[in-house]
């Protein structure tokens, strides 16, 4: 006799994802249900102090940034430097710094944050192994130029993990079988292993990465906005969630919801964060950056973020900013475009500018 198979069709308990998703309602402490902008702005204070200790490595002291700068290149309209700032004792990062040549100092700042790949050159006109590209390409579609040249002075992380960033396993014996990670994995599965988040770690890097900005007399950090795309959107998602500084935001290719994005279907390690469901939903954290303007891009063919949930989370926000006495039509702007999981740059780079940079 054959042993009778189970099915999860006719026994959906079998999955021990059904548990979990069950746990999961009613466990944010921090869900937004405030109704009026007094007991928002209280859930505000309460969520961010929470959120910090649970992404992790945000009450690092800060660093003095002893910037190496390590080389200039004229590309016309506009000058790309590059320098490695400490972000902590045991860190270093390479950022990119893209400055019109238009003589107008101080300039209004965005942190263009990259996503899977090969790291900051997909976004300053790079290809891999460093020489010019002088045509945009891949997903990125090189918006930290359109960006500078929209007016921006532009600041490129190497996230961690991605690029120059990326863990050497030459220590490995190959002969032996001894695998390779992907340094996201490796990287996150670490953080997990300290309580902590990779999440948490690139958002600390992003604010040394403000804190050194601060000190460029070319740079106007009071007029500072982030944008990111994908891995670079959740960068960008929780860096303003959790530093007033940024005025506003673009995040691009991420924006929709735990339950039917991150935890839906295959993504990077580097997306989760322990304990993030006891805090809240993607579409409760939000109101952490709002009032203060964001755009969301979202392709209609996007496989990783449905669009589905991009316009309910859309909805969610409006519906918080207006609580926080924000406009909600023009404070929560949704660009969908038809296409797939790539900057749109459409409504984005006016968006940024006429709230940073307008006027100047």
């Amino acid at each position: 006799m054959v042993s009778r198979r189970l099915s999860p069709s006719e026994m959906p308990e079998l999955q021990p994802t059904v548990e979990l998703a069950a746990r999961a309602q009613g466990a944010a402490r921090y869900a937004f249900t405030a109704t009026d902008r007094k007991s928002a702005q209280a859930w505000q204070q309460a969520c961010r102090g929470a959120l910090a200790e649970t992404v992790g490595f945000l009450d690092d002291p800060p660093v003095d940034p002893a910037p190496s700068w390590i080389e200039e290149v004229d590309r016309g309209d506009f000058i790309r430097r590059k320098v490695v700032i400490h972000t902590s004792p045991h860190a270093r990062m390479p950022v990119y710094l893209l400055t019109p040549k238009a003589p107008r100092d101080p300039l209004p700042v965005v942190i263009a944050y990259h996503g899977h790949g090969y790291g900051a050159k997909d976004v300053v006109g790079l290809w891999e192994d460093g020489t010019e590209r002088l045509e945009p390409d891949g997903y990125h579609k090189d918006f930290g130029v359109a960006l500078c040249r929209r007016g921006f002075l532009v600041a490129v992380p190497e996230i961690a993990g991605f690029g120059e960033r990326r863990t050497d396993y030459s220590y490995l014996d190959r002969e032996l079988g001894q695998p390779e990670p992907t340094t996201c994995h490796n990287a996150a599965t670490y953080a997990f292993m300290l309580g902590k988040s990779l999440v948490g770690l690139r958002v600390r890097d992003g604010m040394r990465l403000v804190d050194f900005l601060a000190t460029l007399p070319e740079a106007d950090t009071a007029r500072l906005g982030a944008m990111g795309i994908s891995g670079g959107g959740m960068v960008t998602f929780f860096h303003t969630a959790l530093d007033a500084r940024i005025q506003a935001c673009v995040v691009s290719g991420y924006y929709s919801s735990f339950r039917e994005s991150i935890l839906a279907m295959h993504h990077c390690t580097c997306n989760f964060v322990p304990g993030l469901l006891n805090i809240g939903e993607m579409a409760d954290l939000v109101g952490l950056i709002l009032p203060r303007p964001m755009l969301v891009e979202a392709g209609t063919r996007d496989p990783i973020f449905p669009l589905t949930a991009v316009r309910r989370s859309v909805a969610r926000a409006r519906e918080i900013c207006a609580i926080l006495g924000g406009n909600p039509e023009t404070d929560v702007v949704l660009d969908e475009f038809e296409g797939r999981h790539r900057i749109s740059g459409r409504l984005a780079y006016d968006f940024l500018w006429e709230r940073l940079g307008a006027g100047v």
